[in-house]
């Protein structure tokens, strides 16, 4: 049998030629497997093709293996007996016995939140898994989780398709940071004071509109930016030293401004809670390892250990 001929056969008839070969009788390997005797047989007709070899002669009431078949059926059986393991140990998945390492797409904000309680959760429950988070651009989120480059991803809203599944596990809120003498920050800030400002732009991106410009717009308002940056923290320590304002979501602000001397007060617009989402393959759905992660960071994003409470 050559290779493309192997490749093309269905696993599933190396699991009934080991039947047949263990039970001696195509009427035993049928209720076996749970599967009628016409498409046992059918399966053998389809084996005896592809092998070009009758595999089995009858003898009386017993099929009796061909030389061929006495080659082959001890690494068919090993073949068999491991997927049959896979597939029993993914059925049983045991967290604390289990050893794997996941890659979750997560940006540098939500590292913060939830890293070091999801490390301490899996400290105790699944000591043998280990967590790669990596950034990644959000147009590539897609095509990311369905190559198994990730196993999950946690990101605002992107465009994905009905392949790709995700749940809310975190509402924010935009919140304003200043220098804590700020003078516009004495007293919570209207609108127009706040405008009145130079602002600092935190993205990944080079250019593009972040969420309080497009909420801005949506009321006919546009702000000055000074300056367009990658990084919070650098943001945060920057607005400590100079009058610029930084607009940000509010759990981040309050773990990155921790020492600085700012004030952080309400963003002066009515806008809905920033949304966090956990996203997923469907092609992952059915793994108990993958499932069990999505649980565990979704109840740390909804508990107080993350400060999503």
């Amino acid at each position: 049998m050559n290779l493309v001929h192997m490749i093309r056969l269905d696993l599933n008839l190396f699991v009934i030629l080991e039947a047949i070969y263990s039970e001696g009788s195509i009427t035993r390997a049928a209720a076996r497997l749970n599967l009628t005797q016409p498409a046992i047989s059918h399966a053998l007709r389809r084996l005896r093709l592809t092998f070009d070899d009758p595999l089995f002669i009858r003898q009386g009431n017993t099929m009796v293996p061909t030389a061929l078949t006495q080659s082959v059926i001890a690494p068919i059986r090993q073949s068999v007996r491991t997927l049959s393991g896979s597939v029993q140990a993914a059925r049983s998945f045991d967290p604390a016995a289990t050893q794997r390492t996941f890659i979750i797409g997560c940006r540098d904000v939500l590292e913060a939140h939830l890293l070091q309680p999801l490390m301490r959760r899996i400290a105790s429950e699944a000591p043998g898994v280990s967590i790669s988070s990596v950034r990644v651009d959000r147009s590539d989120l897609e095509t990311s989780l369905a190559k198994g480059e990730l196993d999950l991803a946690v990101e605002m809203l992107a465009r994905v398709s009905d392949r790709v599944h995700r749940t809310a596990i975190i509402h924010d809120s935009l919140v304003v940071v200043g220098r804590k003498d700020h003078p516009v920050l004495a007293a919570e800030p209207d609108l127009p004071a706040y405008l009145g400002q130079e602002h600092i732009v935190v993205s990944s991106r080079r250019r593009g509109m972040s969420l309080e410009d497009v909420e801005l717009a949506r009321i006919g308002h546009q702000r000055r930016i000074a300056l367009r940056c990658q990084q919070y923290f650098a943001a945060s320590m920057l607005v400590a030293e100079t009058d610029l304002l930084l607009t940000m979501p509010e759990r981040y602000a309050r773990i990155v401004n921790r020492g600085l001397p700012t004030r952080i007060v309400p963003f002066p617009v009515a806008v809905p809670p920033v949304a966090v989402y956990l996203y997923w393959h469907e092609n992952t759905d059915p793994d108990p390892a993958n499932g069990w992660l999505r649980n565990l960071i979704s109840e740390i994003a909804a508990g107080p250990e993350a400060g999503f409470d």
